[in-house]
């Protein structure tokens, strides 16, 4: 497949389901060419046939976002079909606070294992599958960038008695997000004199299988704010973090 110079090209991590495949839905919908990225490759070849199934344009792409091997052959691929990236929304996460019990440990005694494996996914790989492709997002004529971030990852509203998320501490996954959120600020900083656009996004509180079913937005609402900021006109923010048309702080 090729395409022209004005169609427009988005690979979304983690997007084989929840809040990253209503993302690739929703992209796709615009008439954006959709790369669904997942860490088996039938089921992002699947999720991919359901979206065509739909009249959307979308392409299924192993992509375990920790594995090097399968960063360089996305890249690659991506270069060789299309040779550039216009969107990359970084949806890949990971939740491991939550024990077997069901119960979240304080942070005195929250495991090494769990700040590492929480890290590896949400901060080192994100980063790099962004390092990796930025070559590409580069030549695009508007390249964007989203990261997925959470309101978790604001330290101003965790020491904030009166904010909805006082005292609400899941450490691993809470560091891993404002660790993001650092990296949407430099990069951001970094590409500030071209036309590449850096945000982080925060979903809200999704009906998704991190979310659990007590939470009160739908996926379609969940995706809203990556898709928002996927598809800024030049003028619009960078380095931000975002819900919807709300500014989030650090």
């Amino acid at each position: 497949m090729s395409t022209n110079e004005t169609d427009r090209v988005a690979l979304v991590t983690g997007a084989v389901r929840g809040i990253g495949l209503e993302t690739a839905r929703q992209l796709g919908r615009l008439g954006i060419h959709v790369l669904v990225a997942g860490r088996r490759a039938a089921q992002a070849q699947e999720v991919a046939a359901q979206l065509r199934a739909e009249g959307l344009s979308a392409e299924g792409l192993l992509l375990d976002i920790v594995d090097d091997v399968q960063q360089i052959a996305v890249r690659d691929h991506i270069a060789a079909t299309f040779g550039r990236l216009d969107i990359l929304v970084n949806n890949a996460g990971i939740l491991l606070d939550r024990g077997a019990d069901g119960e979240v440990p304080p942070p005195s005694a929250t495991p090494m294992a769990v700040l590492r494996g929480t890290f590896d996914v949400n901060v080192f790989a994100t980063v790099q599958i962004t390092q990796t492709l930025l070559p590409l997002i580069v030549k695009a004529p508007a390249g964007r960038i989203v990261n997925l971030s959470s309101i978790l990852g604001s330290l101003t509203l965790h020491s904030d008695p009166e904010s909805s998320i006082y005292g609400k501490l899941t450490l691993a996954y809470d560091m891993s997000k404002t660790a993001l959120n650092a990296f949407t600020v430099h990069l951001a900083h970094e590409l500030r004199d071209t036309a590449v656009k850096v945000n982080s996004a925060h979903p809200g509180w999704v009906r998704t299988g991190m979310g659990g079913e007590q939470a009160p937005l739908d996926v379609a609402e969940g995706a809203q704010t990556s898709v928002r900021l996927a598809t800024l006109p030049a003028d619009g923010p960078t380095g931000g973090f975002f819900h919807l048309d709300q500014t989030l702080p650090w």
